[in-house]
């Protein structure tokens, strides 16, 4: 049963309801994986899921309730079940707090009847061919490439009729000495890998084996450190994810002010800005929201609102949180949906080896992993470094430090005591790449970034 037959269908049987939402996902995903220097598998997956967002108007207003199925729709009995099973989840859950009227179409969308995308492991034609050199040369290589095109439709009981393409794609690369001692990462993320250059993320794990050859303890404390993009983009995610409007106004997150929120609060004389925007050239995502469960700054009565770009930050202010059309009515301000990208601008054209260059004494970090919060009324978190922490002193990298380290550090004061900004460049998050892909960020000095602690092992 084609997608848009599943749409229509299920909405004909919900027009008993107050209303309905009905989410189609189709995915084709590649793959590809090398281990000590030989490619081990390659393979392509297709997957589908069916979502059905009942709305009910029951005692005290309407409820929501939510049912999904991977099972593969073949009749109309499946969906007059999924439809039923999500009434009854809504029965159960009573009034939604987040209620409000489906979003009424904005216009026609031209490519609703077009099918499915499919990958294959034909994109991965130059990295495939250029990996032939790589694995070829001194160093052991492993890595992990993939590349998934999801297509979804939205349908509403509203009038609603979307269809989308994500393109999302990534290759990580981990370059081993010939004895196993020494470890260096490098990764991309991509839409079609015709921007991927396997050569020379290579050449960069390569060079960073040759700072390996020296190693030195260094004790946990405060150190002048060089964030490259990708440890940007983790500390940058998580800031973004924590903007909500709720516990700013009402006072249980780091955006929460004295008089309200901190929205107008200027973080740094920097003119930076952080930023999601669904037409960002190469990091597009969905001009449409689309939400399965509801939680603070989203609800699944917005499915079929238009997404934005929203500036978190803007000039070094913060600027918008994060709010449903529920939470915007009551507290009296605008509608402002998350993203599926981020993008911090503002800073100068200076790439990470000339800030290197720059450098007296200090660290450079490669990324970072294990992120958890400590406090939310500071947004401080905690995690480790990894794949890599390198000493430079008089502008050049002596050596590689031989442990990793446990920090301490607000993604906030990230921005507010940065002391020289980069140029913004297209990163691959390591902590969150699962969930998160399309970032844009530039190399940051941070002067006291805190290290609490050594952990063992490189």
């Amino acid at each position: 049963m084609r997608a848009q037959e599943i749409v229509e269908r299920t909405l004909a049987a919900a027009s008993r309801l107050t209303g309905c939402a009905v989410l189609v996902r189709e995915s084709s995903e590649a793959v590809l994986r090398w281990a000590n220097s030989t490619m081990t598998t390659n393979g392509h997956t297709t997957s589908g899921r069916v979502t059905v967002i009942a709305f009910v108007a029951v005692e005290g207003g309407t409820a929501a309730g939510v049912v999904s199925s991977s099972v593969t729709v073949t009749d109309a009995a499946q969906l007059a079940d999924l439809v039923a099973a999500a009434e009854a989840a809504a029965r159960d859950a009573g009034p939604a707090d987040d209620a409000s009227p489906l979003p009424q179409p904005s216009g026609t969308d031209p490519t609703w009847d077009e099918g499915a995308q499919e990958t294959s492991i034909g994109v991965f034609g130059r990295l495939a061919e250029d990996l032939s050199e790589v694995l070829a040369g001194p160093q052991r290589q492993y890595g992990f490439a993939s590349h998934e095109l999801t297509t979804l439709w939205l349908g509403t009981s509203a009038g609603v009729r979307r269809r989308w393409v994500q393109p999302t794609g990534s290759v990580e690369l981990n370059a081993k000495t010939p004895d196993l001692t020494g470890s260096a990462w490098t990764g991309a993320s991509t839409a079609d890998f015709t921007d991927v250059d396997v050569i020379a993320l290579a050449a960069e794990a390569a060079r960073r084996l040759e700072w390996g050859k020296r190693r030195v303890t260094l004790p946990a404390g405060k150190y002048e450190t060089l964030l490259p993009p990708s440890a940007v983009s983790d500390l940058m995610i998580y800031l973004a994810w924590s903007m909500e409007g709720r516990s700013a106004q009402e006072g249980r997150n780091a955006l929460a002010g004295p008089n309200g929120t901190r929205v107008g609060e200027r973080l740094t004389d920097l003119p930076l800005t952080l930023a999601c925007d669904p037409a960002a050239p190469g990091l597009e995502y969905e001009p449409f929201l689309t939400a399965t469960s509801s939680g603070e700054g989203i609800s699944v009565f917005d499915n079929g609102a238009p997404t934005r770009r929203v500036d978190w930050v803007r000039g070094g202010v913060i600027s918008e949180l994060a709010y449903s059309r529920a939470e915007a009515a009551e507290f009296g301000t605008e509608f402002t949906p998350g993203g599926d990208n981020l993008l911090l601008t503002g800073g100068s054209g200076a790439s990470i080896a000339d800030m290197t260059a720059g450098t007296e004494r200090g660290l450079l970090l490669t990324c970072l992993w294990y992120i958890r919060l400590v406090d939310p009324a500071t947004l401080l978190l905690t995690g480790l470094t990894r794949d890599g922490v390198y000493l430079v002193e008089g502008g050049e990298v002596v050596a590689e430090v031989d442990h990793n380290f446990r920090f301490n550090y607000s993604p906030l004061d990230v921005l507010r005591r940065a002391t020289e900004v980069g140029a913004t460049e297209r990163t691959l998050p390591r902590e969150w790449k699962d969930w998160f892909t399309r970032a844009a960020m530039p190399p940051v000095r941070v002067p006291e970034f805190t290290m609490s602690s050594v952990s063992l092992g490189r």
